[in-house]
């Protein structure tokens, strides 16, 4: 985005009055039992946030509210970005723009909405420009790396990971065996033995 864009319109692109109309905008939320505040304490840690989604590599810190996201792509491809912090409402809100030259143009907010005695809203808006558009688009949702549905997923697994402090899966994931450093033809040749 340039210079003489942002002068005219500083909103993330979810709320610009100038954004591009071939990007796509995602809105996800999910019912958290637990307070706003401690909900939102969790976010502003952005570098925890790499435990919670799926197909995040690494969120490192470059600077006072700013911080480089790495990120699973199609086909095996990273993307990356610096994501600065634009608004910070101590628990309720927090919103992100990406800086020039990363390789995904993005913004987004995350607001937590107290629900009374249910917990806290959380409610994830986000914009980006896909690579290649909206073939690009489609390719991310082939591979299962499309925003949209990684939003939701995401959002679930902060939801299992804040109420009962562990996130469920059915079967090891993939960065669980790369700790391990388990061989996955050893893995599946004792499940074929056992068959």
């Amino acid at each position: 985005m340039s210079d003489q864009h942002r002068a005219s319109d500083d909103a993330p692109i979810a709320y610009s009055k100038t954004a591009k109309p071939d990007g796509a905008l995602v809105e996800e939320a999910v019912t958290i039992a637990r307070p706003a505040s401690e909900l939102y304490q969790f976010w502003r840690d952005q570098t925890k946030l790499a435990e919670v989604m799926e197909n995040v590599v690494s969120i490192t810190p470059e600077g006072a509210d700013r911080f480089r996201w790495t990120v699973k792509a199609p086909g095996d491809k990273e993307v990356s970005w610096v994501a600065a912090i634009t608004n910070d409402i101590p628990d309720r809100e927090l919103t992100w723009q990406s800086e020039d030259g990363g390789d995904i143009d993005n913004s987004g907010r995350i607001r937590f909405e107290e629900a009374g005695a249910r917990g806290t809203v959380v409610r994830a808006t986000i914009a980006y420009d896909p690579p290649a558009g909206f073939v690009g688009q489609i390719v991310a949702k082939l591979f299962q790396r499309e925003p949209r549905i990684q939003a939701r997923r995401d959002l679930h697994r902060f939801k299992q990971l804040m109420e009962t402090g562990e996130i469920t899966t059915s079967a090891r994931t993939q960065r669980q065996r790369e700790n391990r450093n388990e061989d996955q033809t050893a893995t599946r040749q004792l499940e074929e033995s056992r068959a």
